[in-house]
């Protein structure tokens, strides 16, 4: 059974961060909820789970793609290409260098790029629950549970201090 989105809008952080303290006394797991905000609020201001990220290994990955591509590009260039000049051996080192660089530069930027947007999210292929008064400063609290528990949460969230509780329909989340 599909999980439906429910949002709670509140005016202040402490109001945000005592709902986020009642779902998670109340049995809902971390991973159901989450906070929405206009603001970059510091990382566990709403008492929220840590997220993990793997950002890191991108631009590695991209630049020892790129080093590969660089040092494959130079070299087998050389040797399909043998110009000996003044008994210089084929394969340069200073020239293949500056190419390597740059190939490692590229594949980190583009792999760097790539993993911002696929540890972001983007783009999202389903627009969840959202109210455009979070971007006038409000915050949001969006809840992902059971119909059974539709009720309950929206209930909680009220008890918080929600200026607006919203869900999205039953047959709308299937859609």
């Amino acid at each position: 059974m599909p999980k439906l989105p429910v949002l709670g809008l509140f005016q202040d952080a402490n109001n945000a961060a005592d709902a986020g303290d009642a779902l998670r006394q109340a049995g809902i797991s971390d991973k159901d909820y989450d906070f929405l905000t206009d603001a970059p609020y510091p990382e566990g201001a709403f008492g929220e789970r840590v997220e993990h990220h793997r950002l890191y290994i991108f631009p590695f990955i991209g630049a020892v793609l790129g080093l590969t591509s660089g040092v494959l590009l130079t070299s087998m260039t050389q040797m399909a290409y043998p110009l000996v000049q003044g008994g210089k051996p084929i394969l340069s080192l200073p020239p293949m260098a500056i190419i390597c660089y740059e190939g490692t530069m590229l594949g980190a930027i583009l792999f760097t790029i790539l993993g911002i947007m696929f540890e972001s999210r983007l783009p999202s292929p389903k627009l969840g629950l959202y109210d455009t008064r979070i971007t006038d400063g409000y915050i949001g609290v969006l809840v992902q549970c059971d119909e059974a528990q539709l009720g309950r949460v929206s209930g909680i969230l009220t008890q918080a201090g929600a200026v607006d509780v919203k869900r999205q329909a039953a047959a709308a989340a299937t859609a």
